[in-house]
């Protein structure tokens, strides 16, 4: 059997409610990918400076948002994110909004959270969110992903844009290395608070049958 023909399950978005008609279902959908746009916009705010590009809660609020979401409706909500950011609303980190972040160095990361949700929401999507272990294993490459877009667009910005002809591993050296250990926390720490959500839910539908 192919990857692509592994059955998806519901993700826990899909445990709130099902909606019966079509308009229901969009209205639902639009208000959990605000929801989930609303989550990563405050866990943006938790920010440990550093130059070019800080620490922040982004990473965490992605993995979770776009587990709890599923693939696409994950990628909708960081999409609605940035272009809400880029509009001028104060959601990037350090209550920043404006179409002048895309000269930053950081921004490149932001596009990568798009896809780094939908890998999250892609593997949830295959029940990966439900055990700690495979949740650590599919939150850990998702939290990659944001780099593999956002070193090159911080090598373009500060070398070209900026003029400043770093070397590659200087360019490593500010936008990867000071990095890892916190992508694998923020990976761990979603590794345990999503499976326990469905554990959770478990319980209660264990209970609502008891």
């Amino acid at each position: 059997m192919s990857v692509a023909a592994i059955p998806t399950r519901r993700v826990l978005a899909d445990v709130i409610a099902r909606p019966s008609t079509r308009a229901r279902a969009f209205a639902l959908d639009a208000a959990l990918v605000l929801t989930g746009a609303a989550v990563v916009a405050a866990l943006a705010q938790v920010e440990i400076p550093l130059w070019p590009v800080p620490i922040t809660g982004q990473t965490l609020g992605v993995i979770i948002v776009g587990a709890s979401l599923g693939a696409w409706r994950g990628a909708a909500a960081l999409t609605t994110y940035m272009a809400l950011g880029l509009a001028g609303l104060p959601i990037f980190a350090g209550f920043t909004g404006s179409l002048a972040a895309v000269a930053k160095p950081s921004f490149g990361f932001v596009i990568g959270f798009i896809v780094s949700a939908f890998v999250a929401g892609w593997f949830a999507e295959r029940a990966w969110d439900r055990r700690p272990l495979l949740a650590f294993a599919g939150f850990a490459l998702a939290s990659a992903v944001p780099f593999v877009f956002g070193i090159p667009y911080l090598a373009y910005v500060l070398n070209v844009g900026m003029g400043l002809d770093l070397t590659f591993w200087q360019i490593l050296e500010a936008g990867l290395f000071p990095f890892i250990v916190g992508g694998i926390v923020k990976a761990a720490l979603a590794a345990l608070i999503v499976p326990g959500a469905w554990a959770l839910v478990r319980r209660i539908d264990a209970t609502k049958r008891s």
